[in-house]
């Protein structure tokens, strides 16, 4: 009895030392919190604005806690990168750019977005200059938009053109003996091809170039726009493999010149005037202006911008998902709030649940019936992400934004064989025919296959009416190019799907003007003050944190591999997770 009790006292003052160490760490970090925001950063004459993207940008700014230095991390949203360039342009303390581009995380949507706000700060007549190690094609691209290009002595500038690599699972499967059931409406609907076969498909295959090759276009003129350097010339620079090394990039006029770090140091004191480099980061230089702090600030009119990021799913959601009943809840707040005069929802979402999708977008339809509904797309905004943005009265996407996948999928395993093998038997009581329907632990009947078709038929009709009536299409049109296919930005608005392209400032600025708007605030949904964002990443954001640090670049693995284990009902999703390097 007397170890019992020893045994208790010691887990209830183990349990009382981790709570007073939490205690006293949360209270570390607040008092970061309270001091950072103290902080006032003072900009100086001759300073250059330094653009580093090594870390992921989002659409809505986030403030972390920092474990190893009980501070906050503050990451600028998308428009606050967007309005901290368009400050500098016209601040006489900052004489330039200089663009820090060794890393860089950021979706093709949103480097499009970026890359125009530097195509304007260059009418300004002050410098803009690049410098990297390594050059990816995205990197690149954003670099070519420089007065001048600079590349390390031996580094590397990938120039191969664009590939799309799927992994195809099939055979891996056949051998553990787990069989996928798969149901799906439309040739294109390829998310499931990888379960089923072991190579892609001459459907997937079209789909996949024709979107690819829109995107490496894009590419192509944007860099023969700036660097004068001719579109075929540039095929012929990829089909070559001609840019081997930091010697042939220069030669080829790829870059301007090979440069260490301290020669890139020394050329950007000489264009500043300055003997005392005075390098400023976009955090710092957003925190000493007034006027991009209060961006956000609200008024008596006001637009509301919504942000719909991540997979869609049923229920609250996370921080990186978009729950049903969040996002309709910020969408019925934003309609029934009388100072909001428009509503923008930006999506960046691959899509998820079909039932999620639908209870969202009766919010989307109540909305325009009320006030000006605008969607503005970003790096993807497909399937279920389709779905949501479809009644809007304009719908916005840059070039590079990956859409459409207007299609419909189920997918079930039987592992029955794989539980076999490992000395597993599982047996069924039902109180009725069909309890046990959708077991691991047996193969669906033939009725229960087409059980499940006529739903995913009945989902598919559904999502073809929707977006035959929002965009003011016959559904058999919205058929021949649904079928699940994806399509870019700039081939979506070819046919129908996008009426605009450009960025989250270009939707603002119609919502504005739809609703008689000159001088507007902005109000953001779901809402959540800073204090709030903070203490939830306290409870929930550090063991992602800690793993994030720990995987490093393998962290998205980890992540995919999460949403995919998550997957429950019938889907609207993109084929796969699409990543241009």
């Amino acid at each position: 009895m007397k170890g019992f009790f020893n045994h208790v006292l010691a887990s209830m003052l183990g349990t009382f030392l981790v709570l007073v160490i939490i205690v006293i760490l949360n209270f570390i970090i607040i008092i970061g919190i309270i001091s950072s925001s103290n902080e006032k950063n003072v900009i100086k004459e001759n300073s250059i604005l330094q653009l580093d993207f090594s870390k992921p940008i989002a659409d809505r700014s986030s403030a972390k806690p920092n474990l190893s230095t009980f501070k906050i991390d503050k990451t600028l949203s998308l428009r606050g990168i967007i309005k901290t360039i368009k400050k500098a342009k016209t601040d006489d303390k900052i004489k330039g750019i200089y663009l820090d581009l060794s890393t860089l995380q950021v979706g093709m949507a949103s480097l499009e977005e970026i890359r125009n706000a530097l195509k304007d700060f260059k009418e300004s007549k002050k410098f803009i200059i690049a410098h990297g190690e390594y050059y990816s094609h995205k990197s690149y691209y954003l670099a070519s938009v420089a007065d001048s290009v600079y590349l390390t002595p031996e580094g590397l500038v990938q120039f191969t053109g664009l590939s799309a690599q799927i992994m195809f699972y099939k055979s891996m499967l056949e051998k553990i003996g787990v069989e996928p059931e798969i149901i799906r409406h439309g040739k294109f609907k390829s998310a499931v091809e990888p379960f089923m076969l072991n190579e892609i498909s001459d459907a997937n295959k079209e789909q996949t170039l024709k979107y690819i090759g829109s995107i490496w276009n894009t590419i192509l003129k944007g860099i023969n726009e700036e660097r004068g350097i001719p579109i075929n010339t540039l095929n012929n620079y990829a089909d070559s493999i001609i840019i081997r090394n930091d010697k042939s990039a220069k030669r080829l006029n790829i870059v301007d010149d090979l440069l260490y770090k301290d020669q890139i140091l020394d050329k950007l004191k000489k264009l500043s005037e300055n003997d005392d480099l005075e390098l400023v980061s976009l955090q710092d230089y957003a925190a000493s202006t007034k006027d991009i702090n209060e961006i956000l600030n609200e008024k008596e009119n006001n637009i509301a911008i919504i942000f719909a990021e991540g997979e869609i799913v049923s229920g609250e959601g996370e921080e990186d998902k978009i729950g049903s009943e969040t996002l309709s809840k910020a969408i019925r707040d934003a309609r029934e709030d009388e100072s909001v005069k428009a509503i923008v929802l930006r999506i960046n979402s691959p899509g998820g649940s079909s039932l999620a999708s639908e209870v969202i977008w009766r919010e989307t339809v109540l909305a325009k019936q009320t006030k000006p509904f605008y969607v503005s797309m970003g790096n993807v905004a497909a399937s279920g992400g389709y779905y949501i943005a479809c009644m809007a009265d304009t719908i916005v996407a840059e070039p590079n934004t990956i859409t459409g996948s207007i299609g419909v999928f189920g997918l079930l395993f039987n592992a029955k064989e794989l539980m076999n093998k490992v000395g597993i038997n599982i047996n069924a009581v039902n109180t009725n025919s069909y309890s046990d329907i959708g077991s691991p632990a047996r193969k669906m009947t033939d009725f229960e296959r087409n059980l499940i078709q006529k739903e995913v038929e009945s989902v598919y009709s559904t999502f073809i009416s929707h977006v035959a009536k929002g965009r003011g299409m016959k559904v058999a049109e919205v058929d021949s190019i649904g079928q699940g296919r994806v399509w870019s930005g700039e081939d979506a608005k070819q046919i129908g799907l996008v009426d605009v392209l450009g960025g989250l400032e270009t939707t603002i600025g119609f919502a504005a003007k739809k609703a008689g708007l000159k001088d507007y605030g902005i109000k953001t949904y779901p809402e959540k003050d800073k204090m709030t964002m903070i203490i939830e990443e306290m409870v929930s954001g550090t063991k992602s944190s800690l793993i994030e640090e720990e995987l490093g670049d393998s962290y998205i693995y980890y992540k995919r591999l999460k949403e995919v284990k998550n997957i429950k009902g019938i889907q609207m999703r993109m084929p796969y997770f699409v990543d241009i390097k």
